[in-house]
């Protein structure tokens, strides 16, 4: 079984993701477990106080480390992780290969930031990596962890009904996942590809690489340039 921890400002914005669907399936099988935190359970005065204006002025907010230092530390005591894991947009971008290295760890903590970020000396003394989900700013760190955890969650084994279904992801081998089709085979005269019909495994798996490999090319020529 896999545990995340999660440090949030606004635990209420990981109510819905992981409330439904692949998630919740995956903690009802006893596969995952995501406890989410409020970080003003540690603030420093009665105000409920967890951030501050940065030092040498400038617009915006910083998280504190006090808050920050007793959360992890509390946390510790009771959990060993292998990861702890803070959301940044300066972080490196989270892809398949992080999200398949990430699914074979057990326990997890997750920072989210808000405001301005976190006091970088809490990032230096504790946190081990650092994520983006891309070159944009949102509001807080939560929802970037929400995706960070759907994408790590639907990998541990016997969440995904159909195993394989995640192995043939897109950017699993560094293509996109060919076009799919479902019933009818002719809608308003767009019909299926006919190979999808014949019942030839073999020919539909090549037809679906030879697919993705154009999909790719068209679409997303830089993932060619990985290696």
């Amino acid at each position: 079984m896999m545990t995340i921890d999660i440090i949030t400002v606004v635990p209420a914005l990981l109510d819905g993701p992981f409330s439904h669907s692949i998630m919740k399936r995956a903690q009802d099988k006893g596969l995952l477990t995501v406890r989410t935190h409020n970080l003003r359970k540690w603030a420093i005065n009665k105000h409920a106080q967890v951030d501050d204006y940065p030092f040498g002025g400038g617009a915006g907010m910083v998280l504190m480390c006090e808050p920050l230092a007793n959360a992890i530390e509390e946390l510790q005591q009771t959990t060993t992780y292998d990861a702890i894991i803070y959301m940044t947009p300066d972080g490196k971008t989270f892809d398949q290969p992080m999200a398949n290295q990430l699914s074979m760890l057990q326990n997890l903590l997750i920072i989210c930031g808000h405001y301005k970020g976190i006091d970088q000396r809490i990032r230096d003394q504790f946190v081990t990596m650092e994520i983006s989900i891309g070159d944009y700013v949102l509001s807080g760190g939560e929802l970037a962890a929400a995706v960070v955890v759907d994408a790590i969650g639907r990998l541990i084994p016997g969440v995904l009904s159909d195993e394989t279904s995640a192995l043939t992801d897109s950017f699993q081998d560094n293509l996109l996942a060919p076009p799919v089709y479902t019933r009818p085979a002719d809608f308003r005269g767009m019909k299926v590809p006919e190979i999808l019909l014949q019942g030839d495994p073999k020919k539909v798996e090549d037809w679906r690489f030879e697919q993705s490999l154009e999909r790719t090319k068209t679409r997303r020529p830089d993932l060619f340039k990985e290696d």
